[in-house]
C-alpha cells in the first residue's frame, strides 16, 4: 500500500498536533506503524492528551512530545537536527476567521511565518516530504485567515521550485465536521442551552468532511507527492448551514422555530456567503485517487516570496494592522480585506515607524 511504504520505518512530525486535524493525522501515521511520531504542539494541556492517547496506541512507536512554538527557529533547528523527521505534516495554524480579523499579527506570525521556518527546516535537513494542511478560505480570501493560508501555499511551491531532496506539497479542503469551534459544536451547544441557533444568512453554505476521511486523504496525498503540487480534496456538494441547523434541530426530537429559535445575525467581518475550492476548474487535473485533484502549478504565484517574507518578517514587529493587512494584499493580489482593514490612500507601500 502507497501509505504504508511513505511511512512504515519513519520518523514523522507533525505539527499543531493537539489540535483536531493534527491529532487524527498522528492516529493515523501509527497505523503504518513509523519508527518515531513526533509532536509538536503550543498547548500543553491538548499535548499531554494527545500524548496520552498516543502512547497506548504506539506499539513500538516512539512517542516524542514537543512542547513549542512553530515559530521559535532555534527548536525547529534542534528537532530536525536530532530526530531527522522523514515525513513532515504541517497542520498548526490558527484557523478562526473572525478571531484572526482582530490579531493580524498573530496570523501572519502563526501561519505564515511559522510555515516558513518548519519548511525551511524541512529544506535543511532534507525530510523527504514536507506537506501543507491548507483550506478553501486560501481561495479569492475575504480575510485575513485565509490570505495567510494562500501565502503559506505560495511558500510550499516557492521551496518545491528550489529542488533539493524534500517534496514541498500543500492540501486543500474545506470544513472539517466536529472541530473545535466548528458550527456542528456551536449548534449542538445551542441546542442543549435550548436555542437560539444563530445562523449568520439564509442562503450561506459550507463545505464539509470528517476529520477522518480528511486525514486519510492528507496521507494518500502525501504518499503521492512528487512535489510543487496542491492537492484539492473533492467534498461533494456544499452544505446549507440553514438546512444543517434544521436538520440537527429534528436529530434532537424538536422542531425548528417552535421549540428551537433560529436566529439570523449577519455575515461577521472577514465571512463569505459561499466558499470555493478551486478558482478555476480549468486549472485541475484528476489525480490517481478518485478523492483527491491536482492543481497545476502556477509559476507567477511564488516569484520572488522568498524576499518578501522576509520583509514581512521584519514589517511584522513594529507594524499596524491596516498595515500588514495591506502587505498581505501585495502578496495576495486575489485578497479583498474587510473593509475595516483597508487603507484608503494608494501608492508606494511604506513600512511605519514603531510609533504608529
Amino acid at each position: 500500500m502507497r501509505i504504508a511504504h511513505a511511512l512504515k520505518g519513519k520518523a514523522v512530525l507533525v505539527t499543531g498536533a493537539g489540535g483536531t486535524i493534527g491529532s487524527e493525522l498522528s492516529r493515523r501515521v501509527l497505523q503504518y506503524h513509523p519508527r518515531k511520531l513526533m509532536l509538536i504542539e503550543s498547548h500543553a494541556t491538548s499535548l499531554f492528551h494527545a500524548e496520552s492517547e498516543l502512547r497506548g496506541m504506539a506499539e513500538g512507536t516512539e512517542i516524542i512530545p514537543i512542547l513549542g512554538d512553530i515559530r521559535d527557529q532555534a527548536l525547529l533547528d534542534r528537532v530536525f537536527r536530532e530526530h531527522k523527521p522523514a515525513v513532515v505534516l504541517h497542520a498548526a495554524a490558527h484557523k478562526h476567521v473572525h478571531q484572526l480579523e482582530s490579531n493580524v499579527h498573530e496570523g501572519v506570525g502563526n501561519n505564515i511565518l511559522g510555515t516558513y521556518y518548519v519548511a525551511r527546516a524541512a529544506h535543511k535537513h532534507e525530510a523527504e516530504v514536507f506537506l501543507l494542511v491548507s483550506t478553501d478560505k486560501a481561495v479569492r480570501p475575504s480575510c485575513v485567515m485565509g490570505a495567510t493560508k494562500r501565502v503559506a501555499e505560495f511558500i510550499v511551491r516557492s521551496f518545491a521550485a528550489r529542488g533539493g531532496r524534500t517534496r514541498f506539497v500543500a492540501v486543500r479542503f474545506g470544513n472539517v465536521l466536529g472541530s473545535s469551534g466548528s458550527v456542528l459544536e456551536i449548534f449542538q451547544e445551542q441546542i442543549a442551552n435550548g436555542g437560539p441557533i444563530t445562523v449568520t444568512d439564509p442562503a450561506v453554505t459550507r463545505y464539509f468532511m470528517t476529520v477522518e476521511e480528511a486525514a486519510q486523504l492528507i496521507l494518500q496525498a502525501a504518499s503521492m507527492a512528487l512535489g510543487g503540487e496542491i492537492f484539492i480534496l473533492k467534498m461533494g456538494t456544499p452544505v446549507k448551514i440553514l438546512e444543517m441547523a434544521k436538520n440537527l434541530i429534528l436529530l434532537c426530537g424538536l422542531e425548528p422555530d417552535k421549540d428551537i429559535e433560529i436566529r439570523f445575525t449577519g455575515l461577521k467581518q472577514g465571512e463569505k456567503m459561499d466558499e470555493e475550492l478551486i478558482e478555476d476548474l480549468g486549472s485541475c487535473d484528476e489525480s490517481e485517487h478518485p478523492s483527491i485533484m491536482v492543481l497545476r502549478p502556477d509559476g507567477a504565484a511564488v516569484t520572488d516570496i522568498q524576499s518578501r517574507i522576509v520583509d514581512l518578517e521584519i514589517l511584522s514587529r513594529p507594524a499596524c494592522a491596516k498595515a500588514l493587512v495591506e502587505k498581505l494584499r501585495e502578496l495576495t493580489p486575489t485578497f479583498v480585506p474587510a473593509a475595516a482593514h483597508r487603507i484608503p490612500a494608494k501608492g508606494t507601500f511604506r513600512a511605519p515607524t514603531p510609533y504608529q
